[in-house]
């Protein structure tokens, strides 16, 4: 016990700092999809076009690799970020790609009869959207946009490799440090990803009961 009471005070602010690069690069993920889901269901012929590039290439290629591509090379180009700030933008832009279908396919679920009623009733694109299609798809969206915030989570464990002390980091400097910590380490690191990760795991459960209820 006297190992983990060790290990516990020492890895806590990595666990913070993981928890504030959860929550930026959520809330920089959610806006991507909803920008990039719209953009992908657009009239205009060259929104689509630009949107499918960035969802395919931020799906279809390694978040690790992205990570590396902002934090290392980027600066070659006159572009420099921090160590969080690299992170958040890398997770952000890679999860919102994932999210943006999301949004899209949420969008495209909603019957054309709902479309059809509105421009019946003489109302404008935008107030078709705002007002009638995207209450109900954001029903729809709830339950994936938390399995991809769970999977968000997972993916920070990444950040440690551009040096930033997040969980992970935190946890292999006191293994490095003590090499007999290496088992009790890496049991703090499961216990503290999942107790983040378990209010994520019970919102995700409750919005798809709540999803399910009135649905035939």
């Amino acid at each position: 016990m006297d190992v983990y009471v060790d290990i516990i005070p020492k890895i806590i602010p990595g666990a913070i700092v993981t928890i504030e690069i959860l929550l930026a690069s959520s809330c920089l993920a959610f806006i991507v999809a909803f920008i990039a889901g719209l953009g992908r269901v657009s009239r205009f012929a060259t929104i689509r076009r630009l949107t499918s590039i960035y969802v395919e290439l931020f799906r279809g290629t390694s978040l690790l690799v992205q990570l590396f591509w902002i934090f290392f090379a980027l600066p070659a180009f006159g572009f420099q970020f921090s160590p969080f700030l690299a992170g958040v933008v890398a997770l952000g832009l890679n999860y919102g790609a994932y999210a943006s279908e999301v949004v899209r396919g949420a969008i495209m679920a909603i019957p054309n009869g709902q479309t059809e009623a509105t421009i019946a009733l003489n109302m404008t694109r935008w107030q078709r959207m705002r007002l009638v299609i995207l209450p109900q798809a954001l029903r729809i969206m709830l339950p994936g946009f938390g399995n991809i915030t769970i999977e968000l989570l997972k993916g920070t464990s990444l950040v440690s490799l551009i040096t930033l002390t997040d969980l992970t980091y935190k946890g292999l400097i006191i293994q490095n440090t003590n090499i007999s910590y290496t088992f009790p380490v890496f049991i703090v690191l499961l216990l503290i990803y999942f107790i983040i990760a378990l209010p994520l795991i019970i919102t995700v459960r409750k919005l798809e009961k709540n999803v399910s209820k009135g649905v035939a």
